[in-house]
């Protein structure tokens, strides 16, 4: 369902209206603060690192330690926020990793890191930050209304990047004066106030139909299913993969840029990523107006054009001006573009599957810029810091023409709503709800003349079934009946059956519409129930 232009507009000039909602603006606040103390960490493991070894693909291992775990454990966190209590799981998860922070800051305090065990509590840390993302960004739709959703996304990558703008310089400062060690515990205090307003929150629940809840392996399956058939989702994950897998040359490469180019000290890298933060607030705030001036897909397109010009700086730079002016247009881009891809996976996901969705999303995005750290650590080590940000530079210009062909945001009119539609089946007594599988037949009388745009109609259908949690799905013609169409899809228990009733959206009883007009007689057409027969256990 199309979303009028005056309601577009509305929501897009409302770029503070989430701040109405008391819990959302306590969850807000509580994060920016637990961010600056995230990034502080950040640049004291990363200068840590660099003063530990000279090695520059250790020092790009640390990138790739923080963002490992959400390729490991993405689609698994995914599948427990969208299976579990998000706010407990919320809860539990920052409590682990404050004590983790806390333990690495007591290793700092008394010189007993090793590159290696930075590394392995980097990980360890990255392991927590995957397992929350995903039930984080899922809450977030139950926080604000629909029209407020873009503004609340938006607001929530500005507080990201006020904390990056703050974290790094105010982290030069604490350890100037308090030693290495006090990022990680400063860190370790500012998760309290998360977990604070987690305590007090009290979310409305959204259990569907009063159904359980998934199974854990047959959710990771289902979810993986939905996201292969999510043509929406698919678009913007090639988008995200090609161009974070360059763009993650600058993250990696800075404090050796910092150390070696420039010839400073943890000051001047806090003020680099400082710097970064400080261009993508900046640039936050312009993107209602460039979004309605170019568009998502030309706002990312020449936001990646501006990425390459960051690179090229940091690539030439041997001055703090000429670093900070890299760093500066480096933020503005990073948010041009991770704004729209991060909206453009929110509106392509329907509820009950949003965790998973969005943590597959994460996973391309730190797959990708996992790939792209060792890649451009090696090439640095290779060819020297200065070309190693050239060739990124130019990569990213080449996957732009490119990537053209995959359009973002594509799903923002869609009604993901569940249309509850579908009737109730037919049964004689009560099926027990973990029998299975179930064979759905659908029987279509069709037109010769209408045959083939059926059957290009089914097609659209076939992914929503797909999608919906059926695992196998095809369409046959009766031999000796031309026209007669059965429609096939398995599902994997009849509770799981059950759960497509609730899943089906109102932009799935449209299509369906469209293709029961094909179907002769004026009556909707026949559906039967087949659940596999086994002998019963004596």
């Amino acid at each position: 369902m199309a979303t009028s232009d005056s309601t577009k507009a509305q929501s897009e000039g409302s770029a503070l209206a989430p701040l109405k909602n008391p819990v959302f603006a306590a969850l807000w606040i509580a994060t920016v603060v637990s961010n600056i103390g995230t990034w502080m960490q950040n640049a004291a493991a990363g200068w840590l690192m660099a003063g530990l070894t000279q090695d520059a693909f250790i020092v790009s291992l640390v990138q790739v330690a923080t963002m490992l775990p959400v390729v490991l454990l993405g689609l698994p966190a995914g599948a427990l926020a969208d299976i579990v209590d998000r706010r407990w799981l919320l809860i539990a998860v920052n409590a682990a990793v404050m004590i983790v922070v806390a333990v690495l800051g007591v290793l700092v305090r008394f010189d007993a890191v090793t590159p290696w065990i930075l590394l392995l509590f980097t990980f360890l840390v990255g392991a927590g930050s995957a397992l929350i993302a995903p039930a984080w960004q899922a809450i977030v739709p139950s926080l604000v209304p629909r029209n407020d959703l873009q503004a609340a996304i938006s607001l929530n990558s500005v507080g990201i990047n006020i904390s990056r703008a703050i974290g790094p310089a105010l982290a030069g400062i604490v350890i100037g004066l308090w030693g290495l060690a006090a990022p990680f515990w400063l860190n370790a205090i500012s998760t309290l106030g998360v977990i604070g307003v987690l305590a007090w929150w009290r979310p409305t629940s959204d259990a569907a139909g009063g159904m359980p809840p998934e199974r854990f392996r047959s959710a990771l399956g289902i979810g993986w299913r939905h996201v292969r058939n999510n043509r929406h989702l698919t678009a913007t994950l090639i988008r995200a993969a090609g161009f974070f897998v360059f763009a993650s040359a600058y993250w990696a490469l800075l404090p050796l840029v910092a150390r070696d180019q420039i010839a400073t000290g943890p000051q001047l890298y806090g003020l680099l990523l400082g710097t970064i933060g400080i261009g993508a607030v900046g640039g936050a705030f312009l993107l209602p107006r460039l979004k309605t001036l170019l568009g998502p897909d030309m706002l990312v397109a020449a936001a990646t054009v501006a990425t390459a010009v960051a690179l090229a700086l940091f690539g030439i730079a041997r001055s703090a001006e000429v670093g900070l002016a890299a760093a500066l247009v480096a933020g503005f881009s990073w948010i041009a573009v991770l704004a729209p891809l991060n909206v453009s996976a929110q509106v392509a996901l329907p509820g009950w599957v949003k965790g998973r969705g969005l943590a597959v999303f994460a996973i391309v995005q730190f797959g990708a810029m996992t790939i792209g750290s060792a890649l451009w650590g090696k090439v640095a080590n290779t060819t020297g810091l200065p070309a190693a940000h050239m060739f990124a530079a130019v990569g990213a210009l080449i996957f732009i023409p490119l990537l053209a062909r995959w359009k973002l945001q594509t799903g923002a009119d869609a009604d993901l709503t569940p249309s509850m539609h579908w009737a109730d089946p037919m049964v004689v007594g009560e099926v027990e709800l973990d029998r299975g599988p179930v064979l759905i037949v659908i029987e279509y009388d069709v037109a010769a003349q209408d045959r083939e745009a059926f059957l290009a109609a089914i097609g659209e259908l076939r992914l929503e079934r797909l999608r919906d949690g059926a695992y196998d799905w095809d369409i046959f013609e009766d031999a000796a009946v031309p026209g007669r169409m059965i429609e096939t899809f398995l599902v994997s228990s009849w509770l799981e059956h059950q759960r497509q009733h609730h899943r089906v959206t109102a932009d799935d009883r449209d299509l369906q519409e469209r293709l029961h007009k094909f179907h002769k007689g004026g009556k909707p057409p026949i559906v039967q129930h087949l659940i596999a027969a086994r002998p019963r256990i004596r």
